[in-house]
């Protein structure tokens, strides 16, 4: 005999699924039309074609609900790769967000990391939906790198990651016209950081570049 009620959340998934999809889709289209200040929750609704109790249900202001979306765009277009060798890892990784925030992304990224700084809860739901996730990944390219004898021993992965990851947060949260986010800019970072951190630098010459 059927259960019912399990016959309901398996048809409700599908559903659920799909408003969230809609629901995020839309506040990064009304963010990137009308900007944040006339951005509301009504608005996304309506785009999305759902009651705005949907997204109430799960997110408490319109901030929170943009800032899954634009988490979720860079998930997808920028994960931390896997290569033969960290450096090649991070270079490949950070080559893709730096295209991302090249575009919409950044944009949107911008007032979001600004909001953060006076928004508790945003500023917590940034570090644990996307700083911390990024930041597990990334330590463990370090360790292997470690253990291939590919990096030196004693290294502070965090330390790592903020010495590569930080200057493209820098060119982005305060953007200059001759210095932007380009391939050429990260194989240079890329290159200054790890001429520091392998065992040899510069004794097998660097990876060919991709």
């Amino acid at each position: 005999m059927k259960n019912n009620n399990t016959d309901r959340k398996a048809r409700g998934r599908p559903r659920d699924e799909a408003a969230t999809a809609s629901i995020l889709r839309a506040a990064l289209e009304l963010a990137d039309e009308v900007g944040f200040d006339a951005l509301s929750v009504e608005g996304v609704a309506a785009r999305a074609g759902v009651g705005k109790t949907t997204i109430y249900r799960r997110w408490a202001n319109v901030w929170a609900v943009v800032m899954d979306a634009v988490l979720a765009d860079v998930v997808r277009a920028a994960p931390i790769e896997e290569h033969a060798t960290a450096r090649e890892s991070f270079r490949a990784s950070m080559r893709s967000l730096a295209k991302a925030y090249r575009g919409k992304t950044g944009k949107l990224l911008r007032p979001l990391i600004g909001r953060a700084q006076i928004d508790a809860d945003l500023r917590q739901a940034v570090r644990a939906r996307w700083v911390e996730p990024r930041r597990r990944i990334a330590r463990e390219v370090v360790r292997r790198g470690v253990e291939r004898g590919e990096l030196r021993e004693g290294l502070d992965a965090d330390v790592v990651f903020d010495a590569l990851y930080g200057p493209i947060y820098h060119r982005l949260l305060v953007p200059y016209d001759d210095a932007p986010l380009s391939e050429a800019f990260i194989d240079q970072v890329v290159d200054h950081v790890f001429g520091g951190l392998e065992r040899n630098p510069g004794g097998g010459g660097h990876p060919a570049r991709r």
